[in-house]
């Protein structure tokens, strides 16, 4: 998300940046340059957190380390950065760039770069493969604005598959977030959706902006601006099934990216936005 982001709830985040939960603790800022961080990815072999920018920005990825300060820049050199919204990995370590990002939901080029684990040691490295999407649902671009349902800002891949979490930008707003599931494999691939479900109504509070599963697979988290979504107890990929709890974090800031450091434990960052937020912060479920 850029600039869009409201500034009448500058107030608000200014009153609840004083009530800090002791599960939620501020655990380095941001170095400066990267003031619109949307997705971050952790690798706990070498405690590094890799993160990108979204649209207007370099196609690069950056390696942070555990003090916040920036260890390395990639520079992706066959992608574009349309409108990165977010970063994962698979269980062998090969990073994922979400170039999915649609605030109009007009765009007809979504897609998905892999880059392999062994570019993720050079200054100047290349995507293997691209995986081109689209939502067989829509059919006008963009749609009503009451049908704006083809925003993603979160996935993660899974058992060799990406999962999409829809960013509502509909008006009237009713929380509604759809669940999409697509191959991950190199061409065209079908983005077929498997569920739908619902947070709150009010779109400052509960629109979607990032999304993790835990490394044993039990827990999907998704992120908004002051809580997170828990999912725990489903079958399968049906996340949506299963049982569905809102926490509050009780800090209201433009919160982008999540990641699970382990089983239990979160990592959060937010974007800087009138001078408040660009850290990394540490929440325990």
């Amino acid at each position: 998300m850029k600039k869009s982001f409201l500034v009448a709830v500058s107030i608000v985040l200014l009153a609840c940046q004083q009530q800090t939960s002791s599960d939620f603790k501020k655990l380095y800022s941001l170095p400066k340059k990267l003031k619109e961080v949307s997705g971050i990815a952790y690798f706990p072999e070498t405690n590094l957190i890799y993160t990108l920018e979204d649209s207007g920005n370099k196609n690069a990825i950056y390696a942070i380390d555990s003090k916040g300060k920036l260890a390395k820049t990639i520079t992706i050199s066959n992608a574009t950065n349309v409108d990165w919204e977010d970063i994962t990995k698979d269980k062998s370590g090969n990073i994922y760039i979400g170039d999915f990002g649609n605030n109009a939901n007009e765009r007809r080029d979504l897609c998905i770069y892999k880059v392999a684990k062994n570019q993720l040691n050079k200054d100047l490295a290349s995507a293997e493969y691209k995986i081109s999407f689209a939502y067989p649902e829509q059919t006008e671009f963009p749609p009503k604005k009451k049908e704006l349902f083809y925003d993603v800002e979160g996935f993660f891949e899974l058992n060799g598959y990406f999962y999409l979490f829809t960013k509502n930008r509909s008006k009237g707003f009713d929380g509604t977030a759809f669940i999409y599931k697509i191959k991950n494999a190199k061409g065209n691939q079908k983005a077929v959706k498997i569920g739908a479900f619902k947070t709150c109504s009010n779109y400052n509070h509960c629109v979607l902006t990032s999304a993790t599963i835990s490394p044993d697979g039990k827990k999907v988290v998704l992120l908004s601006h002051d809580k997170i979504v828990l999912f725990k107890d489903f079958k399968g990929d049906l996340f949506h099934k299963g049982k569905q709890t809102e926490i509050s974090l009780n800090h209201f800031s433009q919160k982008e990216a999540i990641v699970f450091k382990d089983n239990n434990t979160l990592f959060i960052a937010d974007e800087k936005t009138n001078k408040i937020g660009g850290n990394v912060y540490e929440f325990k479920l």
